[in-house]
């Protein structure tokens, strides 16, 4: 999708190959702001997956470093069910007018508060863990779009599928929410799975990106299909890291996680100690601080003037892990991906 955007925008595509140099590359300070910026921060991080807390300590890391002067205000919230508190503090930020609100739309509900919050013109958005501009923002778009991109990563997890059962497979997905990431996770890998008639999609639940939703799902999956014994699923496709725990604990209930593949998704420090334990068979490991240097770059750009310099989309790279992989590179992969948000205060 990020390809398609470059090819109608191509002046997009080196505007980000150069962005990108610069996430990878040391620090470059810059002249101290005279006036702390305001920043607000509103993530659904109040789930196992550690993805959220460490974009946090990334962003705040790398700007200190940079030497810029902000305020933060970081409000974390529960993925799925806590739209309304959501929604309540993106009006603050109407009124308020941060400098900058980093957020992620996956509700449709949101959209409008952040159109209200765009056209007022004092705040700049950055739409965090998404990588696909809405065409329904027009020509007034987001100050940054900054992820990991959702198609690739699934991609990934297509291809590993296909190489584990050549011959086809009987599978299950369990979804998100009803958003953006569960249209993209979980849509992008039923259709390219189902483009080929020996995979067979036998059931499919929302479940929140909730853990105990993910295990009782997993549970009626089981009541399902399970026959004589013998669990008539070959995967559960999870789009998520809680809904991927989740499904082993219920898998694991019944002594039949030996029966059927699970993958994990984004290979956060839960997801990799589940590989290493070989309770998840494999995952996509995203880069994962890449995404909080890449907003603390874009914002010193736009402080030093040179706004032009930020590409539209930022999208960051993934790794596939899987069991059995070397200790020695798994480390140097986390090394890579948590440079700074494993680091102590």
């Amino acid at each position: 999708m990020i390809d398609e955007y470059h090819e109608q925008y191509p002046e997009q595509r080196a505007i980000s190959e150069a962005f990108n140099l610069r996430v990878q590359s040391q620090v470059e300070p810059i002249p101290t702001h005279p006036d702390a910026i305001k920043i607000m921060v509103v993530y659904p991080g109040l789930q196992v997956s550690d993805y959220w807390r460490r974009s946090v300590a990334a962003l705040t890391k790398r700007l200190d470093l940079i030497g810029i002067n902000y305020v933060l205000d970081s409000q974390f919230t529960k993925p799925g069910t806590d739209l309304n508190l959501q929604s309540k503090l993106i009006g603050n930020a109407f009124h308020d007018t941060p400098d900058y609100l980093i957020f992620t739309l996956d509700a449709i509900k949101h959209k409008k508060l952040i159109e209200r919050v765009m056209s007022q013109g004092k705040t700049k958005i950055i739409l965090q863990n998404i990588t696909t501009p809405l065409k329904s923002f027009g020509n007034n778009q987001p100050f940054l779009y900054v992820g990991f991109d959702h198609a690739t990563g699934t991609q990934l997890l297509v291809k590993e599928y296909q190489s584990r059962f050549p011959s086809g497979a009987n599978y299950a997905i369990l979804f998100g929410t009803q958003g953006y990431v569960s249209k993209i996770r979980g849509g992008v890998f039923e259709s390219q799975m189902n483009a080929t008639v020996n995979y067979q999609l036998r059931d499919s639940y929302y479940v929140n990106f909730n853990r105990n939703m993910a295990k009782e799902a997993t549970l009626q999956l089981i009541q399902n299909h399970l026959e004589n014994d013998e669990f008539k699923l070959d995967f559960i496709y999870a789009a998520s890291t809680d809904i991927a725990l989740g499904a082993i604990d219920a898998l694991q209930q019944h002594d039949l996680k030996e029966q059927v593949i699970v993958n994990g998704w984004g290979g956060g420090s839960n997801e990799l100690a589940s590989i290493k334990n070989k309770v998840l068979d494999f995952t996509v490991m995203r880069m994962n601080d890449d995404n909080g240097v890449a907003m603390a770059e874009a914002i010193a750009l736009d402080l030093s003037g040179r706004a032009s310099q930020v590409p539209t989309i930022y999208s960051g790279s993934f790794r596939l892990i899987q069991q059995g992989i070397d200790p020695e590179q798994l480390q140097r992969f986390e090394k890579r991906a948590f440079r700074y948000s494993n680091e102590t205060p």
